[in-house]
């Protein structure tokens, strides 16, 4: 799955069909068994970043982050069961989303936390060189 695209002023006064889909109503859907979770990525300070909306889960036992071929993804493992008496209900699922790395990054020094449902990945990136501006001569045509 590509990286999540970026709003466009004209694009932005419509719901986006992907949004729409990432929805609480996506369970409902009859689109099929497929669930995802929000995920919003950015670069800052050579780092790029990457958050996903992942409440209520063990980060432990529940969240799996793999890295291969220059692309990064978020596993998470969803199980929830209650008891009370005469009634007992479970809710499960598998969640995956898959982004493409920045070129340059390092595997080996990716880094992954999560603080109160919200995973934050941070790969960096290294710097390229901006190439060195320059004139062009204009010459005239014979």
């Amino acid at each position: 799955m590509p990286l999540p695209a970026r709003r466009h002023p004209v694009s932005a006064r419509f719901p986006d069909l992907f949004d729409w889909l990432d929805s609480p109503w996506s369970a409902v859907l009859p689109f099929g068994p497929t669930q995802t979770f929000r995920v919003e990525d950015f670069t800052e300070d050579g780092k790029y970043m990457i958050r996903a909306e992942l409440p209520g889960l063990d980060p432990e036992k529940d969240v799996e982050v793999n890295v291969e071929s220059g692309m990064l993804t978020v596993h998470a493992e969803r199980r929830e069961e209650t008891k009370e008496n005469r009634h007992s209900e479970f809710k499960y699922g598998s969640l995956t989303r898959t982004v493409t790395l920045p070129e340059g990054a390092d595997p080996d020094k990716i880094t992954a936390s999560y603080d109160q449902g919200i995973l934050t990945v941070t790969v960096p990136v290294p710097e390229r060189a901006k190439p060195a501006a320059r004139k062009i001569a204009v010459g005239h045509a014979s």
